[in-house]
């Protein structure tokens, strides 16, 4: 047992040693726990979506081993969703789908898997606006701005970006703005269309 652990410990670490001589862009994250690391350019895509997603709390990267026999399995994401815990995976095959046998492994270690296709991931323009949102990760929009903003919409109800604008005097407008939408105090609709001066504001419901 003390080998299997040994072998698995040695897996991981390599693992997330190569991981970390990778880049992708963009560099922010929103809800990562620990170090990003990607193993593929779909990971960090599929990382893009975690974090604009209103159901997911936090994820982490590379975090586990799944064992069994000659069996080992090291999942791209352990993620946090509000109502439960799930292991997930981005896959480059078109179907998504993943060999039985990790499969079985993933659900007799007691975790839910999501596997996310290349066309789940890619497809339509949520990718998109999530990777121009995140090149905004580390603003943080000031107490002025935030406050201006959102009692303009409590008055007006939903705004256009192009509306939004002038309520940020402390800040770049699209970068305050960018922040406050990652940090869930408004959202936008990130399916319909890329972003622009006509995209609806709103306060985050709930």
């Amino acid at each position: 047992m003390t080998a299997l652990i040994k072998t698995e410990t040695d897996c991981i670490t390599v693992l997330r040693n190569d991981a970390a001589k990778q880049s992708f862009h963009p560099l922010g994250t929103m809800r990562c726990i620990g170090a990003p690391l990607f193993r593929t350019a779909l990971a960090r895509d599929l990382g893009c979506l975690l974090d604009v997603d209103p159901n997911v709390n936090s994820w982490s990267c590379l975090p586990l081993t799944l064992s069994e026999g000659d069996i080992l399995h090291i999942p791209d994401f352990i993620v946090e969703r509000t109502d439960r815990t799930v292991v997930a995976d981005a896959h480059g095959g078109s179907d998504g789908e993943m060999p039985t046998l990790i499969l079985d492994l993933c659900r007799q270690a007691g975790f839910e898997h999501e596997v996310w296709s290349e066309s789940q991931i890619r497809s339509g323009v949520r990718l998109a606006n999530a990777q121009e949102l995140l090149r905004y990760a580390r603003w943080r929009t000031p107490l002025g701005d935030r406050v201006r903003l959102l009692a303009a919409l409590d008055e007006n109800g939903t705004m256009t970006i192009a509306e939004c604008l002038p309520a940020f005097r402390e800040t770049p407008p699209i970068a305050g703005l960018a922040s406050l939408i990652l940090h869930r105090f408004v959202e936008i609709d990130l399916d319909e269309a890329r972003i622009g001066p006509e995209t609806s504001v709103r306060r985050t419901r709930g």
